[in-house]
C-alpha cells in the first residue's frame, strides 16, 4: 500500500511537470507569434475581400464620420445595403488597417438617408433647411413681422441626393421674405378684388365687372328717332373707331355675325337667361362658341348697318327681353 503511494505521487509529479513544460511551450510560441502578429478582423461583403480593420463595430461609424466630411447635406441614417462579414484573423504585423479603402469600395453599397426641412407658405414650398433651429427661426421671424402669413414646417426625408437643394440660413431669409411680401400683396389685391366685387351690379346673379367702353351716352334706352321704325332697345356710347370693346362678364359667344341693322354684332350668354349685345362693331375678335372672361377683348367699336357714326350699341337681355342697361351701367 506504501508503495502504491509513493508511484502515484511520482506519476502526478511527472504530469504536472510535463504540463508544465507544454504551457511553457504554449506560452512561448504564443508570445513568438505575437510578436511577428497581431490579431485583426477582415471585412468582406458577398465574400468579397475588402480590407482589415482594428475593431468590428467600428466601420459604421467611421462610414458615417467619413460622409459627413464629403457631404455638407444632413446625414440621418446609412445603411449597408449588403450583409457585412467579420473574421478575426492573425496577420503580420506590418500589415495596416484601410478602413478608407473599405470605405470607398462600399460607396455603392450604401444607402444614405437625408434628412431635411420644408417650409411652405400657403401649402407651397419655398424654401428647404437643414436643421429644424433654421426653420423655427425663419417662420417666427416673418410670423411676428406678418402674422397672416400661413407658414408651416415639415420634416422630409430621402434617398435622393439631388432632392437635397437645402439653401443656407441667410440665402433662405432673403427668398422666403420676396415670396412671403409678394404672398402678401396677393392676398391684398384679391381682398380688394373680392370687396370690387360685392359692389358690382349684378343682374340675375351675374356679376357685371366692367362698362364694354368708355365714352359718350348719344341715346338712351327707350329714345325714339327717325332712324328707328321702333324705340331704342339698348344704350349707344359714342367712342373713336377701333376702341376695344370688352364683354361685361364671363360667357359664351353665341353670335359673332353680320345682322342687317345691327351690323357686326356679337352676343354673348352668361348664364342665368342673362344676354349682351354688342352691335355696330368694326372687328369682331371671338367666334361662335368661344368661352370668354369678363374684360377679355371680343371687337373694336365701328359704324356698320344701320349707324350714324362711330359708337357702340350696347343691350342687357333677360329671357330674351331688352332691358335697360343704365339700371345696371353707366347710372
Amino acid at each position: 500500500m506504501h508503495i502504491l503511494s509513493r508511484k502515484i505521487k511520482y506519476y502526478t509529479k511527472e504530469i504536472f511537470k510535463y504540463f508544465k513544460m507544454i504551457l511553457i511551450s504554449f506560452v512561448f510560441i504564443a508570445a513568438i507569434i505575437l510578436i511577428k502578429y497581431k490579431p485583426i478582423y477582415q471585412v468582406s461583403i458577398s465574400g468579397i475581400e475588402l480590407g482589415y480593420i482594428n475593431k468590428k463595430g467600428a466601420l459604421e461609424e467611421n462610414i458615417k464620420s467619413k460622409m459627413m466630411q464629403e457631404q455638407e447635406k444632413n446625414i440621418d441614417s446609412i445603411e449597408i445595403k449588403e450583409q457585412t462579414e467579420y473574421k478575426l484573423k492573425l496577420i503580420n504585423r506590418m500589415t495596416d488597417t484601410n478602413s478608407e479603402e473599405i470605405i470607398a469600395k462600399m460607396k455603392d453599397k450604401i444607402n444614405i438617408t437625408y434628412k431635411y426641412y420644408e417650409i411652405a407658405l400657403n401649402d407651397d414650398v419655398i424654401e428647404k433647411v437643414n436643421t429644424l433651429e433654421e426653420a423655427e427661426e425663419l417662420t417666427n421671424k416673418l410670423k411676428t413681422e406678418n402674422q397672416n402669413l400661413d407658414l408651416n414646417i415639415a420634416e422630409k426625408y430621402t434617398q435622393n441626393e439631388q432632392e437635397v437643394t437645402t439653401a443656407n440660413i441667410e440665402l433662405a431669409k432673403q427668398t422666403i421674405s420676396e415670396k412671403a411680401l409678394k404672398t402678401a400683396e396677393a392676398q391684398k389685391q384679391k381682398k380688394e378684388q373680392e370687396e370690387k366685387l360685392k359692389s358690382m351690379p349684378s343682374i340675375n346673379g351675374i356679376k357685371l365687372a366692367t362698362k364694354p367702353v368708355s365714352g359718350t351716352i348719344t341715346s338712351r334706352y327707350g329714345a325714339s328717332s327717325r332712324i328707328r321704325k321702333s324705340d331704342h332697345t339698348g344704350l349707344d356710347i359714342a367712342t373713336s373707331s377701333g376702341t376695344p370693346i370688352q364683354v361685361v362678364a364671363d360667357g359664351t359667344v353665341t353670335n359673332a355675325s353680320y345682322k342687317g341693322s345691327y351690323g357686326n354684332i356679337v352676343k354673348v350668354d352668361h348664364g342665368n337667361n342673362v344676354e349682351t349685345w354688342y352691335a355696330h362693331t368694326k372687328e369682331m375678335k371671338v367666334t361662335v362658341g368661344q368661352k370668354v372672361k369678363a374684360g377679355d377683348i371680343i371687337a373694336t367699336v365701328g359704324s356698320t348697318g344701320n349707324s350714324t357714326g362711330s359708337h357702340l350699341h350696347f343691350e342687357i337681355r333677360i329671357n330674351g327681353k331688352h332691358v335697360n342697361p343704365q339700371e345696371y351701367l353707366y347710372k
